[in-house]
């Protein structure tokens, strides 16, 4: 059966959700090199960009997601490699340079901004699930990164919690390009319905 994607992405029970777009992640202040040059040679910071600017036209929500630690990285597990690699570089620390949205897609006023201190999916220990229903959210737009991790991660939590999940296949990054589209492929597919962020704002745009 054929997806209303415009009756799927309702403005008014719909969130945008943007993991980890920092600049300690995928910025000029990343470690993390081949994340990073996916991330620009795909083009996907400006498609989130345009993204973002036709939810909020629209009146749809806005939510970061962003991965934090203390100074000290007092509370931070290690227990597994990526958390424990993580710990190792400069810590994204809220108000830093490396801890901020990168410039081209900044937070605005209207917009939800969550830090998470642990553990690697935005679900997982924060207040996102009841903040996005105290808004009215059924269907959350899954952009950033990482497809080798991270979004997954948070496609699999959002179908748990029982959300629609759009994933606009242009505004994730992760690398390499092939393990990518495997993931899409085998995984991904089946949990979201996968889409383009030409296609998600096109349904925004289009009359009722």
């Amino acid at each position: 059966m054929p997806i209303d994607l415009k009756q799927l992405v309702d403005p008014g029970r719909t969130a945008v959700l943007v993991m980890e777009c920092q600049e300690g992640v995928i910025g000029g202040g990343g470690k993390l090199g081949a994340l990073g040059d996916a991330v620009a040679r795909h083009g996907t910071v400006a498609r989130i960009g345009a993204l973002l600017e036709a939810a909020r036209g629209a009146g749809a929500r806005v939510f970061y997601l962003n991965a934090s630690r203390r100074p000290d990285s007092a509370g931070t597990s290690m227990n597994c490699l990526l958390l424990a690699l993580g710990r190792k570089s400069e810590p994204l620390v809220p108000g830093s340079p490396r801890h901020a949205v990168v410039r081209d897609i900044s937070p605005q006023e209207s917009d939800f901004v969550i830090n998470r201190f642990h553990g690697v999916t935005p679900f997982h220990g924060t207040e996102l699930d009841q903040l996005l229903r105290n808004v009215g959210v059924t269907t959350v737009v899954v952009t950033g990164v990482s497809v080798n991790v991270g979004i997954p991660g948070l496609v699999i939590e959002a179908v748990n919690y029982g959300y629609q999940v759009v994933l606009p296949r242009d505004a994730v990054a992760g690398t390499p390009d092939d393990y990518v589209e495997a993931v899409f492929t085998n995984t991904l597919r089946l949990l979201a319905t996968v889409s383009t962020v030409n296609d998600v704002t096109a349904a925004w745009q289009s009359p009722a």
